[in-house]
C-alpha cells in the first residue's frame, strides 16, 4: 500500500501524528527509520517561528536521515502563518502541516488549532496564504468539528480541497470531547466522501485490528498514529506490514529495545543539551520502560535524577536485569486508564 502526497508517493499510509513535546526530531528519526511512511513534527507556533525563537526551531528541525520531512504550524493569522511556511520551506521542509485540530486551552484561546473551526472565513485566509507561500505540498489536521452540534469537518475539508491543500488528517473527535469517550471513526467516512484528496484517520488507533477497522469505518487512504507509538516507535512499522499483507512483525527483541533507548537518550542530549534532555526524555523513559515487570520501580528512581550519566546507568541497568530475567514486555497501551491519561496531558492534534 501507498500513498500519493502531490509528488510525493509514501512506501505506506501509515503516519506519526504531530504530538507537543513527544514527536520531535530524535522521536521522528527513530519512528522513520522503523518504517513510517511519513513522520510529522510535533506543533510549531508560528509567531514563535517569525521571533527566531530557539525552542521553535529545534522543534522545526530535522535530522537528513529523516528522508521527506513535514513540519506543523500552528496560529490565527494568515500572514503570520504564511511566513512560518516559508521560514519552514527554506530550512528544508518538503511538507508543511497546518494544525486546526489542537484542543487544548492555551491554544484554542489563542484562537488557533480546533478554535479555528469556528470561523470557517478564517480557515479559508490561512489555507490559501499558507498554499500561495510555498512551492511544496501543503497538508491540515483537524477534527470532525468544533461541537457535536457544530461537525463542520466535511465543510472544513471541502474549503481546503479548494484552497489547494494535498492531504487531510481527520482526529474522529470534536474539540469539545477533548480525548474523552472513543473515536468515532465512522463519522470521518463523512470527510472522506466530502473531497477527493486523500484522508487519514486518525484517533485511539491501539492495534493491528484497530488500524483495519479504522480504515473499513472511515473509507480513509491511511492511518494517522500517535499516542500508541509512545514508548513503542517501532508500532508505525507493525501496522505498514499488517496493512500491506497481513504481517505482524513481532516487538523488537529486549536487547534491541535496550539500543533504542539509550540512542533515543543521546540523541536528545546532542538536541537539547544534556539538562534539559534528561527532563524531556522523563516521559520517553517512563513510556518505554512501561509493561516491564520492574518498570514501575525504575520510573520511580528515574525521575528522581538529574545527572545525565546517573539516568543512562539506570536504564542498562534495567534493561540488563530485564535480559537476565528473560522477560518480555506487554503492550503498554492495553493496560488500563493511565496511559489514556498521559496522552490527554499532550496535544495529540
Amino acid at each position: 500500500m501507498q500513498l500519493q502526497l502531490g509528488p510525493y508517493t509514501l512506501d505506506n499510509p501509515v503516519v506519526l501524528a504531530p504530538m507537543s513535546g513527544i514527536s520531535d526530531r530524535p522521536f521522528r528519526l527513530i519512528c522513520r527509520r522503523y518504517g513510517a511512511g511519513l513522520v510529522v513534527s510535533e506543533m510549531v507556533a508560528s509567531e514563535a517561528l517569525v521571533r527566531d525563537d530557539l525552542i521553535a526551531q529545534q522543534k522545526a528541525s530535522f535530522d537528513p536521515d529523516q528522508g521527506l520531512v513535514s513540519v506543523q504550524i500552528a496560529g490565527a493569522s494568515p500572514e503570520r502563518m504564511a511566513v512560518a511556511a516559508q521560514i519552514n520551506q527554506r530550512a528544508g521542509a518538503h511538507i508543511i502541516d497546518i494544525n486546526m485540530g489542537c484542543p487544548v486551552k492555551k491554544v484554542v484561546n489563542c484562537m488557533a488549532g480546533s478554535a479555528l473551526l469556528k470561523d470557517e472565513g478564517l480557515v479559508e485566509e490561512i489555507l490559501k496564504a499558507v498554499v500561495a507561500a510555498v512551492p511544496v505540498p501543503v497538508t491540515l489536521k483537524t477534527r470532525l468539528g468544533w461541537s457535536h452540534d457544530n461537525r463542520n469537518g466535511w465543510k472544513v475539508a471541502q474549503i481546503a480541497e479548494r484552497c489547494g491543500i494535498k492531504l487531510l488528517a481527520i482526529h474522529g473527535r470534536t474539540r469539545c470531547q477533548m480525548y474523552k469517550g472513543s473515536a468515532d471513526w465512522r463519522a470521518v467516512r463523512q470527510v472522506k466522501e466530502a473531497v477527493r484528496i486523500p484522508v487519514l484517520v486518525n484517533g485511539d488507533i491501539i492495534t493491528l485490528e484497530d488500524a483495519v477497522t479504522a480504515l473499513e469505518q472511515s473509507t480513509a487512504d491511511g492511518v494517522m498514529i500517535g499516542r500508541a507509538c509512545q514508548g513503542r516507535p517501532w508500532f508505525l512499522g507493525q501496522v505498514a506490514a499488517y496493512l500491506k499483507d497481513g504481517t505482524r512483525l513481532p516487538e523488537p527483541p529486549v536487547a534491541e529495545q535496550k539500543a533504542v533507548v539509550l540512542e533515543h537518550f543521546r540523541l536528545a542530549q546532542a538536541l537539547y543539551g544534556e539538562q534539559r534532555a534528561v527532563r524531556l526524555m522523563r516521559k520517553h523513559l517512563g513510556w518505554y520502560t512501561k509493561g516491564f515487570a520492574n518498570g514501575n520501580k525504575y520510573r520511580q528512581l528515574m525521575n528522581t535524577l538529574d545527572d545525565p550519566t546517573a539516568v543512562i546507568k539506570l536504564t542498562e541497568e534495567f534493561y540488563d536485569a530485564c535480559l537476565q530475567a528473560g522477560e518480555t514486555r506487554y503492550n503498554p497501551h492495553l493496560l488500563d486508564d493511565e496511559t489514556q491519561a498521559e496522552g490527554e496531558a499532550y496535544c495529540a492534534a
